[in-house]
């Protein structure tokens, strides 16, 4: 991709996190939607907002973006206090999709970027240029009518990104792709950080954010019990060692952490402080006859479970989609 800036982004000062929000609070008749939320999100990440629906992931985007305001609370967008002044260079992709059904896709594309400052001339250039790029060439002067759920929703994506913004914000982008085009989008996210736009996205899907993300926040009944590396997150939860041994007892055994279980040959047990060296040793000289030694590092899922608890797990779970609940 070609320089991200357009038009005024030269202004932009290049020493600011992407995103800086500190005790986001709002609140709709009465009730609290978003309570005391934070956020730190460095340029060129790969950003998730990990929660069941009506966690608050919308609402908290909405704030971030400057379309509605919080009731308490501070942000600083691209370096900017006020969203606005920095629109131009947001990608924003909201959840509730929507395209003129008499659009063709490339007057979709340029439209879109239009309201972002772009030229509709040079808008018209690069629909074309990216419709070609993302194999829907051929569809650049169908109506928006004509194109089936998925091919819409692409049209829509490129527009969001047709001004070519140093922040794309996705809320929920997967929701309606099928299988091969949600893998599409995924490699575009990557492509775009690995080009310094900052992407950051809601989801409640884990493996989403698994795997492309670079850190997540887990949001839950409007407040983020944590925001981090995706690593941390799941360093929350110890590793697990699997261990399966020729001998079935010996002096070895005194080695063992105290949460240790054993399954026929095999062991599991949360690996120790010191690390896995001090206990293999003990294994050896003690002759265990160690047919295997593996290290398993909780998944994301199991890191959910512990940091937003058991009944926020069970909705995401809920929502999943059919395939991937079987």
């Amino acid at each position: 991709m070609a320089s991200n800036a357009i038009g005024p982004d030269s202004a932009i000062a290049d020493d600011y996190l992407a995103i800086e929000a500190r005790g986001l609070v709002k609140r709709f008749d009465g009730f609290t939607a978003v309570d005391g939320v934070d956020l730190t999100v460095p340029q060129g990440a790969v950003y998730g907002i990990l929660g069941p629906n009506g966690a608050g992931k919308t609402t908290t985007l909405r704030m971030l973006l400057g379309i509605i305001d919080p009731d308490s609370g501070y942000r600083r967008i691209l370096g900017a206090e006020r969203p606005h002044d920095v629109a131009h260079a947001i990608g924003y992709l909201p959840e509730e999709r929507g395209l003129y059904p008499a659009m063709k896709a490339t007057e979709a594309i340029a439209f879109v970027g239009a309201l972002r400052g772009l030229p509709m001339k040079e808008g018209r250039r690069r629909a074309h240029e990216m419709l070609e790029a993302h194999g829907l060439g051929y569809a650049a002067d169908r109506q928006i009518r004509q194109l089936s759920k998925g091919m819409a929703q692409q049209v829509q994506i490129l527009g969001t990104l047709v001004h070519r913004p140093r922040l794309v914000v996705f809320d929920e982008p997967f929701s309606g792709l099928d299988a091969l085009n949600q893998q599409r989008l995924e490699r575009m996210m990557r492509q775009l950080a690995a080009d310094g736009t900052t992407v950051i996205f809601s989801t409640h899907v884990i493996a989403h954010a698994e795997r492309l993300c670079d850190e997540v926040a887990i949001i839950a009944g409007g407040k983020v019990p944590f925001a981090g590396p995706v690593d941390v997150a799941r360093d929350r939860i110890p590793a697990q060692v699997r261990l399966e041994t020729r001998a079935a007892d010996g002096v070895w055994r005194a080695a063992l952490p105290a949460d240790a279980e054993r399954d026929g040959a095999t062991w599991r047990f949360s690996l120790p402080e010191t690390g896995v060296e001090p206990l293999l040793r003990a294994l050896i000289e003690g002759e265990a006859g160690v047919l295997s030694l593996s290290i398993e590092r909780a998944g994301l899922h199991d890191a959910f479970v512990a940091i937003a608890g058991e009944a926020a797990a069970r909705a995401l779970d809920e929502e999943k989609p059919e395939e991937m609940r079987r």
